[in-house]
């Protein structure tokens, strides 16, 4: 599976593309950091980070897409701006028909620390560790960015067994309502 992992911002936002292998094996294909200047109008940086991921998406055809989830932060430009970048990069997505998933922080951290409270250096070292990077991705968005996609490459098993087992039990609720419909009848 190849995932493309985003931690969305309008300043830096951080791009990934890995390719999970047998059980936690994950390689790095790419990963870069687009930037914007802080004094262009909204609209503009929107667009030169839509650009940007649509020109990804197009040259590493991921499988899915892997973005943090926005969350209450003190500065509520800051996530305004956030959750704007994440939607504009998850409207790529659909219009590519790539599925989205969205991982919080403390998971995404959990994930490849075992610590959902681990500080942003303790990240990039288990991100170098688990892709055997030869130097830590800097800035902390670019690891940001590796983080989310093998959190997303690791628990995605899990995420597809879940689906299946609310769409059985939909199935069997569909069956059990159709069932005392006929007996009322």
């Amino acid at each position: 599976m190849r995932v493309m992992g985003v931690d969305p911002g309008l300043t830096r936002c951080g791009l990934s593309v890995i390719e999970s292998g047998q059980g936690r094996k994950v390689i790095a294909l790419d990963v870069d950091v687009v930037r914007t200047p802080a004094d262009e109008q909204l609209h503009r940086r929107l667009l030169i980070i839509s650009d940007t991921v649509e020109h990804w998406m197009d040259t590493h055809r991921p499988d899915v897409i892997a973005i943090e989830r926005v969350f209450a932060n003190h500065n509520a430009n800051t996530a305004m701006g956030t959750a704007q970048a994440g939607g504009v990069i998850a409207l790529a997505a659909a219009k590519r028909d790539i599925d989205v998933h969205f991982h919080t922080p403390s998971e995404v951290k959990a994930a490849v620390t075992g610590n959902g409270r681990a500080d942003k250096a303790q990240v990039t070292e288990m991100v170098t560790r688990i892709l055997a990077l030869q130097a830590k991705p800097t800035p902390a968005d670019a690891a940001d960015a590796l983080a989310l996609a093998i959190c997303h490459c690791w628990r995605a098993p899990m995420i597809a067994r879940m689906a299946a087992a609310e769409a059985m039990a939909a199935e069997a609720r569909r069956k059990y309502q159709a069932k005392l419909k006929a007996a009322r009848a």
